[in-house]
């Protein structure tokens, strides 16, 4: 029951890689973000549906002086200088697994989220989902009830041929495959969308939980709660299954690509034919997979990590049909298990607090708004954007991306390492991107989709399957540029690297990270810093291999590649030094396109910025200059604590630094942060200008 572009892609830049290096998570969180659990960033505090949330005191202009710690110099910790005193008087909840701009956000989005639900009728399908929901006594009555037949579906399994077909099946009901798919454009033609597959099968968020001493604690819990899955479904041999189903997915765990080898594009563009793929992997029976799943097969099919896609046809032929049922009834647990009575919640929640150091699980009302916020986005997307997102709003942010733009094309021509061809290639590859702000064009029919008020489960398998006849119908056909992959309300932003679009979703157009009566500067410095992120991707060092139609193509001659990358290998060992963990440091290789976008994107905001001004001094506003303004803007809206269960699983497999790393690394190499804040050698961040990376 797993679809891609709702769930993925609210917590990734959707590029192939972005699919692959999450592909662990996506089964859990394709499952409507698993509304119960702490480790998904959501919403955790009943304060939320009054607006309520972590006081901050934005003043006239739009940053929080309060937040500041001036006994702290700006040169020695910058995220202290600008957050200190907000980090000590900030507590995480104990529902949550940070505390951050981000969240606040959140908080007020999933109030005006809940109005909505609760204003709809009762028998829409947003009141029939909430109704479904939160009628706890109800489910408390079925217990397993609902999720037997699937169970006992499972069991009947004959084969492995069986096996295989169910599978196939997992998008219409509960349960796990060793091969996940989805559609997206071809890179080759991107025109036109593919079928692409890649490998998945793992329980824990990363194939690292399974094979580095580092995470023994992580292994433990996951190996206590398999046994307590196995327990309440009634299996015989609960400790024996549990340990037969972990050595399971430790072998597919040794075969699988690690998460920075899954950024690598041109490895994991490998289109076969149906018969090409049988003769590659014929383990697995192909032909019956895509069958059972209702999806075309007439053109070339792209294998991501094809090697992992051998190996793991190997392990599956190679394992005993009654441990693949224990872990395929184990997968459906686990998914199920936030739909059903609450013996079944409290058990994942003993297990995903592990991951993510929360110690209370969030209130009933949170998870059904989230819940809904995943199943019927753009339906609730519709209705958010009517009542929270303005012309005006979204006129000023086109404005702003315009400015950005013509900053990231003087750096482009300015740049003194690139051949005058690649430039040029470049400086069309921008002007040829898409920028969508606030909502799409046009929004999802969810007319077909029958929802109840009283069959919770059923309702998530229907939703499963609605999501997936939307999907599975798209390869061979012509891809849809206007076709969003979040929805309005999401905080957050980003690349779609094969159509060559940048997107901002009304979601994240709130204070402080963009309002119409802040300070300019600090607009620029929180949400134009965002903008020319997500610019810069396009010519990251996966940007790079896209050219300006969004086909995969180096348009970069040799010699500015082998330039750039030394550029980046000086810039990666920078990040190689940060320890955000006690033994767990930041992977230069896995987060080198984001920390570049970073860097790029908040130099190019700050061209941009000095556009608009265009030529006029700033104004100083209590005794800070324009950009001192900006940069503080920039470092409270990456203001966050997080508790290190989570960091550790960031590092593990995550593209994005932690954001304590986003403020200090990018900043270190901006010459006009050194001029802002008159910082010198004797300042513990100071890099000399000689070492100082610049890219773009």
């Amino acid at each position: 029951m797993a679809w891609k572009h709702t769930a993925l892609a609210t917590t990734t830049a959707l590029a192939i890689s972005a699919y692959a290096a999450n592909s662990e998570v996506a089964a859990a969180q394709a499952r409507v973000l698993i509304a119960t659990d702490a480790n998904v960033e959501t919403v955790a505090s009943e304060k939320a549906a009054t607006g309520d949330v972590n006081p901050r005191n934005f003043g006239k202009w739009g940053y929080d002086r309060t937040a500041m710690d001036p006994s702290v110099k700006p040169g020695d910790d910058f995220d202290i200088f600008a957050s200190g005193a907000w980090k000590g008087r900030t507590k995480i909840p104990a529902d949550q697994s940070s505390a951050s701009v981000g969240w606040d956000i959140r908080k007020v989005t999933e109030g005006q989220l809940l109005q909505i639900i609760t204003s709809s009728e009762p028998e829409s399908q947003l009141g029939a989902l909430y109704s479904s929901f939160i009628d706890k006594e109800r489910v408390e009555t079925l217990g397993v009830a609902p999720l037997q037949p699937r169970l006992d579906a499972i069991t009947a399994l004959p084969d492995r041929a069986a096996f295989t077909r169910d599978m196939g099946r997992v998008h219409d009901t509960f349960g796990g495959s060793l091969i996940e798919m989805f559609p997206f454009a071809d890179p080759n033609d991107p025109t036109v969308s593919s079928l692409f597959v890649i490998t998945g099968g793992l329980g824990l968020p990363d194939r690292d939980y399974y094979l580095e001493e580092r995470f023994a604690n992580q292994r433990q819990a996951y190996r206590v709660y398999l046994e307590r899955i196995f327990t309440m479904v009634g299996q015989a041999d609960p400790s024996g299954t549990a340990d037969g189903v972990m050595a399971f997915e430790t072998s597919l765990a040794t075969v699988k690509w690690s998460a920075a080898d899954l950024r690598d594009l041109g490895k994991l563009n490998n289109p076969m034919t149906l018969a090409e793929l049988v003769a590659y992997a014929p383990e697995i029976e192909w032909s019956a997979f895509f069958a059972s799943a209702r999806v075309p097969v007439d053109r070339k099919i792209i294998v991501t990590d094809n090697s992992a896609v051998v190996d793991v046809a190997k392990v599956y032929a190679a394992t005993p049909l009654p441990v693949l049922k224990a872990w395929q009834a184990a997968r459906a647990v686990h998914e199920a298990s936030p739909f059903l009575s609450d013996e079944f919640v409290q058990s994942r929640f003993a297990f995903t607090k592990v991951l993510s150091g929360a110690s209370e699980l969030r209130p009933r009302w949170t998870r059904a708004v989230q819940l809904i916020d995943t199943s019927l986005g753009e339906l609730l997307g519709q209705t958010y954007v009517e009542k929270h997102f303005t012309p005006s709003s979204k006129t000023k942010m086109e404005e702003m991306v315009v400015n950005l733009k013509i900053a990231m094309a003087a750096r482009i021509r300015d740049n003194d390492w690139m051949a005058p061809e690649t430039k040029q290639a470049g400086l069309a590859k921008l002007a040829k991107m898409d920028v969508m702000v606030g909502y799409p064009d046009k929004f999802r029919d969810y007319s077909q989709l029958e929802l109840k008020p009283d069959d919770l489960l059923g309702n998530v398998a229907r939703v499963g399957a609605f999501n997936w006849d939307y999907e599975s119908a798209m390869p061979g056909k012509p891809v849809d540029k206007t076709l969003w992959d979040m929805t309005p309300q999401t905080m957050d932003a980003y690349n779609g690297p094969f159509e060559n679009k940048i997107v901002f979703p009304a979601g994240i157009l709130q204070p402080p990270m963009f309002s119409l009566i802040a300070d300019d500067a600090v607009n620029y410095g929180a949400i134009g810093a965002v903008i020319g992120h997500e610019i810069a991707h396009g010519f990251d060092d996966q940007g790079r291999t896209i050219d300006e139609d969004g086909r995969l193509r180096d348009w970069w001659t040799p010699q500015d590649a082998e330039r750039f990358d030394a550029k980046a290998e000086d810039f990666g060992a920078q990040y190689a030094e940060y320890e955000p963990v006690p033994g767990h440091f930041i992977n230069p290789k896995l987060t080198m396109g984001e920390n570049i976008a970073d860097m790029v994107g908040l130099q190019v905001s700050l061209d941009a910025y000095r556009l608009f001004l265009n030529g006029k001094p700033a104004p100083v506003i209590d005794g800070l200059t324009g950009e001192q303004r900006f940069f503080l803007a920039y470092a409270q809206a990456w203001q966050s604590k997080q508790r290190d269960e989570v960091v550790v699983q960031q590092l593990a497999s995550d593209p994005h630094s932690p954001a304590r790393f986003r403020v200090l690394g990018p900043l270190r190499n901006i010459d006009a942060w050194y001029e802002a804040f008159g910082i010198g050698p004797d300042s513990k961040m100071y890099i000399a200008p000689e070492n100082r990376v610049k890219i773009w």
